[in-house]
């Protein structure tokens, strides 16, 4: 069984009779039912009854009732109502739109709107770059998806995924300041994709993609790049890979070893294993060996889709063919981008020495942490439970409150590379070990120096 978290959390209202061990029987019960036991508060006493909002994480659905049938066996105990906190919390959405201004009196409103708004509406048709400091355009961002492939759920549509846009939009504004907003779009095509993005471009600062399955998704983005004068960003590719070197800078501090001279083998090659490829390749990585489910991707595979052939055509300088384990044998570094337990920890054991192993693939990873830690000096993964979460909310805010503020049209390799060395340096001499490799998601200081970095890099642009 996995580890209970808080994406399984339930709090049932329980009536307990007049037994003062009650409290004391209910919890044991969640703990007998391998649950966890997060609070209990008391809603009502009385001489009888005593109402209890007993709180605790589990990990599953399944494992939920489970603990909520546990708990009503015991003697005394009434569960009379359940409540899935996830859901509570996603209940109306997690966004609003806030003023920044006053609206208390006539004035306000004659200049916040009709008539002073038409003298702003006349500067910006004579100079249409004043947008950008007289609208929201200068720090918004559109989180623009087809619901293709959302997280590991796959194609499930724009209305389902609204949630995990929605808090797309929570974490820019949380973390870095910035204002954006669920695009979610009725189409899978390519071609009006683009043109709804290119035609709603005006009202933002930014685009951010997300999950948009590959390959349409590299069309997308190039094809954006190409036509918009505002940075465009596909955080599934982008983000992952600045935070996958971020890591990797700092595990390779940690066993002492150099990047141009490790040699990296990649399971995945959709569109996070890309974009890693040319960001290590961007930082002196020579030695990357890419697999997809049917084995190492090298110039002689036939039957391999645009994107896997550039990628057969700039890795594996020696010609590698086999499998994925063929080529793990005497590796330096693992990153998978794949799918769940592909590789067992006696996998891990036939790696090189001091071992780096980072299993993304979330909520299951490619091998067990505990069981690939037996054999590897780092394990990294994409589980807020694991050390060495591989997160990408440690990028793309920074990197985005960086461009907007540097006024970027575009977001470039250069400007990648500076966010994971930024990323990479939060985690000081002093602090770095073999668990603690990445900074933490909370750590406020994250976003603000990758700004910085990312601004100084558009500069030097």
């Amino acid at each position: 069984m996995g580890i209970p978290s808080a994406s399984y959390s339930i709090t049932m209202r329980v009536h307990l009779g007049a037994d003062p061990l009650g409290i004391g029987r209910i919890t044991t019960a969640v703990g007998e039912s391998a649950g966890t036991v997060v609070a209990v508060d008391i809603v009502e006493s009385h001489p009888e009854l005593l109402v209890v909002d007993l709180t605790c994480n589990a990990v599953d659905a399944r494992h939920a009732d489970a603990i909520t049938q546990a708990v009503g066996r015991i003697d005394g105990a009434d569960v009379h109502a359940v409540s899935d906190r996830t859901f509570l919390l996603h209940l109306g959405g997690k966004l609003e739109v806030a003023s920044k201004v006053p609206l208390r009196t006539r004035d306000d409103l004659s200049m916040a709107y009709t008539p002073g708004v038409a003298r702003v509406c006349r500067a910006i048709a004579a100079n249409p770059a004043d947008a950008r400091k007289l609208t929201i355009k200068r720090n918004t961002v559109a989180v623009v998806t087809d619901g293709s492939a959302v997280l590991g759920l796959g194609n499930i549509g724009p209305e389902a995924a609204m949630p995990v846009m929605e808090g797309k939009a929570l974490l820019f504004k949380q973390f870095a300041g910035v204002d954006a907003w669920p695009v979610c779009l009725a189409t899978q095509d390519t071609d009006e994709i683009v043109r709804t993005v290119e035609l709603l471009a005006p009202g933002y600062g930014g685009v951010n993609l997300e999950d948009i399955a590959a390959p349409r998704c590299f069309e997308v983005e190039r094809r954006l790049r190409e036509s918009l004068d505002i940075p465009v960003f596909h955080d599934d590719q982008h983000g992952t890979a600045i935070v996958v070197l971020a890591a990797l800078t700092n595990a390779l501090r940690v066993v002492g070893k150099d990047l141009d001279a490790v040699r990296v083998v990649l399971s995945g090659s959709g569109a996070a294993g890309v974009a890693i490829i040319k960001i290590l390749q961007a930082e002196g990585a020579g030695q990357i060996i890419a697999c997809d489910r049917n084995g190492v991707l090298h110039k002689g595979r036939e039957g391999l889709d645009e994107s896997k052939r550039w990628v057969a055509e700039h890795t594996n300088p020696d010609g590698l063919t086999g499998s994925l384990r063929d080529a793990l044998a005497g590796a330096d570094v693992f990153v998978g981008v794949s799918g769940p337990g592909i590789l067992e920890p006696a996998d891990i054991a036939t790696m090189g020495g001091d071992a780096i192993v980072f299993a993304l693939a979330n909520p299951d990873p490619e091998v067990d942490p505990a069981g690939a830690r037996r054999h590897a000096a780092v394990v990294a993964t994409g589980r807020s439970d694991e050390p060495n979460q591989i997160n990408n909310v440690l990028a793309f805010p920074g990197v985005f409150r960086g461009a907007l503020d540097a006024g970027a049209h575009t977001i470039s390799e250069a400007m990648k590379v500076a966010a994971a060395r930024a990323i990479a340096a939060r985690v000081h001499d002093d602090e770095l070990r073999p668990d603690y490799i990445v900074p933490s998601v909370f750590d406020r200081g994250v976003a603000p120096g990758v700004a910085a970095a990312v601004r100084q890099a558009a500069g030097a642009e």
